[in-house]
């Protein structure tokens, strides 16, 4: 059996930080392991402009930890008055890597978002000239579509006529949940990636409400049936390029997740490279994984796979600290539910 692996150094494809104390707490966690990651732009106001982009750099670059030299890859939250020149001066100056589109009250601080795509079109069109990706939260927020199915109507009704509207169009279908997504990625190979979580290839809906509900297994997109996420295994460790890691590590303090009304999000930051090496063990494709985490991201995004390594080695089981602390509370690492026998060597 194999005790150590050594892989390029991840990179996380889809990583939320907050901001403030907050990003101070979490930042640390992805800057261990990973060497860049596309950051999230759903603050509260979210970063709409170049400009806003270079101030949030500018403040997750201050709050990393002395000697890292972890690259935040910056993005833009596509709004229905975003601006097609300032999108392109902020990726021609390489501030930006690419632009997230939320469905308006899709999730998490996506009440900015674009509820009329037809408002958006100029930026897409642009988008496809200079080849800057689209990040999409891929769910339809209609009040008569269950929310099982909102990934999947989304790609009928919104994600396919946009790529059919604007060809060249390069699109990240961000952390799929469904069979659905995989088979309509797997089906057309032009210019169409996907980022997967941790989670997701992890926990099924069962984990959210079977003997009550589990607050820190909530996230959005919810979870998905036992069938959807033995589809998501199967692309993750299938060695195609189109799939690649996105954690979505997304931190909430544990009153905001413990209460009436929680908030969606598993921070799965902390603990990504042992779960996800148990995970593709399991599957016999340890090989795979280096591609997954390491390889198809850059690839998809045209840059450079990292030049520095990271090794696993195979031991007894792993403890993980439970909690995150933070000046306005605990943060509840994600809880795989079974046994971690891999870690990240010092």
């Amino acid at each position: 059996m194999t005790d150590t692996l050594r892989i390029r150094r991840p990179d996380d494809w889809h990583l939320h930080l907050r901001d403030g104390d907050m990003l101070r707490a979490v930042l640390p966690e992805t800057a261990r392991h990973f060497a860049r990651a596309i950051i999230m732009p759903n603050l509260v106001p979210p970063v709409i402009t170049g400009a806003d982009a270079g101030a949030y750099r500018d403040r997750i670059l201050a709050a990393l930890p002395v000697g890292s030299k972890f690259q935040p890859l910056m993005t833009l939250y596509l709004t229905e008055e975003t601006n097609p020149d300032d999108v392109a001066a902020a990726y021609a100056s390489g501030l930006i890597a690419a632009v997230k589109l939320y469905p308006a009250g899709a999730t998490t601080n996506s009440a900015s978002g674009v509820a009329n795509f037809d408002k958006v079109r100029p930026v897409l069109e642009r988008m496809a000239d200079i080849g800057l990706p689209l990040c999409v939260h891929g769910e339809v927020t209609d009040s008569d579509i269950d929310i099982f199915d909102r990934e999947a109507v989304f790609i009928d009704r919104v994600l396919d006529p946009i790529r059919r509207a604007t060809p060249g169009l390069r699109v990240v279908m961000e952390h799929i949940t469904t069979s659905q997504a995989v088979d309509y990625i797997t089906a057309h190979d032009t210019g169409l990636g996907a980022t997967i979580t941790t989670h997701h290839l992890v926990i099924n809906r069962n984990h959210i409400l079977v003997g009550g509900i589990h607050p820190h297994y909530y996230c959005l997109p919810v979870a998905k049936r036992e069938t959807h996420r033995l589809a998501l295994v199967s692309a993750a460790t299938s060695g195609d390029a189109r799939f690649f890691l996105g954690t979505d590590s997304a931190p909430h303090m544990d009153d905001a997740k413990e209460t009436a009304c929680g908030c969606a999000g598993c921070f799965t930051a902390t603990n990504t490279m042992s779960i996800l090496a148990e995970v593709f063990e399991r599957e016999d494709a340890l090989d795979q994984l280096e591609g997954f985490a390491s390889l198809h991201g850059p690839g998809f995004y045209r840059l450079d796979a990292n030049d520095s390594y990271l090794t696993l080695t195979r031991g007894a089981a792993v403890t993980y600290p439970a909690k995150i602390t933070t000046p306005n509370g605990p943060v509840t690492v994600f809880d795989p539910g079974f046994d971690l026998h891999w870690i990240v060597a010092p």
